[in-house]
């Protein structure tokens, strides 16, 4: 790619890593916030865009910041200063969020975590939908409790187990908030089911179902890939590229 690239240019590199076209319904991925033919020289990727994200985006004189949740999820009759679009754009700071397309794309957020948890050649659930988020991968034979120790040896997070006493061969993979597919996975014959979110009842659920459910965390399970999109960025584009660095908001009591 040429010095100087606009918003347009990583916009179109990030459409045939991840086509914004694959978004689910329910998404709102894309370049959400700028000037398309605004020239790039610096970029700051991020998992979520905060306020603190923002701070130091702006500190480093970012044009562009690449993130997977989108700052702009549900319809908005408003952006006031307080509102984080409104105070990207008075920063000069273009905003892409690729979110579902990254997801369920090959080398996405789920197959980086299939690779950080050690997981082989896994390949796609579904060939499109939801369901295209999850990867599946055949694993040698281990407990539920050591897997669960993998988990949270591998992504440095706390996790929560329904453990159902299975030996675990077949391992299913969603990051973020995929418990909801527990069903589909326990249907296609998989032992266990690692995600990052899960809610009491669909613990509940997977025991009955014969299935183990691994929640490691949201962020844990989707921050690896920020990553690896940055040095894709890094490897395409003559321009400087940042991680912001963030944690889990969520905080953990003993």
């Amino acid at each position: 790619m040429a010095y100087n690239p606009t918003v347009k240019d990583i916009f179109e590199f990030i459409d045939s890593l991840a086509p914004f076209s694959t978004q689910c319904d329910w998404d709102n991925s894309g370049m959400l916030v700028g000037d398309r033919n605004k020239t790039v020289r610096k970029i700051a990727v991020v998992l979520d865009i905060t306020t603190e994200a923002i701070e130091k985006a702006a500190e480093m004189n970012a044009d562009l910041i690449v993130s997977h949740h989108p700052i702009i999820f549900r319809p908005a009759r408003s952006f006031t200063d307080k509102d984080l679009p409104y105070v990207l754009a008075k920063n000069g700071i273009a905003a892409i969020c690729t979110h579902t397309p990254l997801d369920m794309a090959k080398g996405g957020v789920n197959d980086t975590l299939s690779s950080v948890l050690g997981f082989e050649n896994p390949v796609p659930f579904a060939e499109e939908g939801d369901l295209a988020f999850i990867r599946v991968a055949e694993i040698p034979a281990t407990s539920g409790e050591s897997l669960a120790k993998l988990c949270a040896d591998k992504l440095s997070a706390v996790v929560r187990l329904a453990d159902c006493g299975k030996t675990i061969t077949k391992v299913a993979v969603c990051g973020g908030a995929g418990a909801e597919y527990l069903y589909d996975v326990a249907a296609a014959g998989c032992d266990a089911f690692i995600t990052g979110d899960g809610k009491h009842h669909e613990f509940l659920d997977a025991k009955e179902l014969g299935l183990t459910l691994i929640a490691a965390g949201h962020f844990e399970t989707e921050n690896p890939v920020m990553t690896v999109l940055a040095n894709k960025l890094k490897e395409k584009f003559d321009a400087e590229v940042k991680i912001i660095p963030q944690t889990s908001p969520v905080v953990h009591i003993n």
